[in-house]
């Protein structure tokens, strides 16, 4: 077999310098600003109100990291850049 690139031309790269960096199943900013705040307003409180409501984001971001894992990098960059797209 022939090959038509030059010696040296392809570089092997290691998996992890590609693959988006989770914790918990989620982009880990998003996860440690959840669970930050969770435990921001359940210890201060002593209540535990907030924790179904820092597993429902937790589940809603889960779900959008099975189907981008880069989705919250996206949102960040949409919200930061609105202006710059009206019409």
């Amino acid at each position: 077999m022939i090959n038509d690139e030059p010696e040296g031309f392809r570089i092997p790269i290691h998996q992890s310098l590609t693959i988006e960096h989770l914790m918990a199943g989620i982009p880990r900013t998003l996860c440690i600003v959840i669970w930050t705040f969770v435990v921001a307003l359940s210890l201060p409180l002593r209540t535990w109100y907030a924790i179904p409501l820092g597993v429902f984001f937790h589940t809603v971001a889960y779900a959008a990291a099975r189907r981008d894992p880069q989705f919250w990098d996206v949102f960040r960059r949409a919200i930061l850049y609105r202006v710059l797209y009206r019409v």
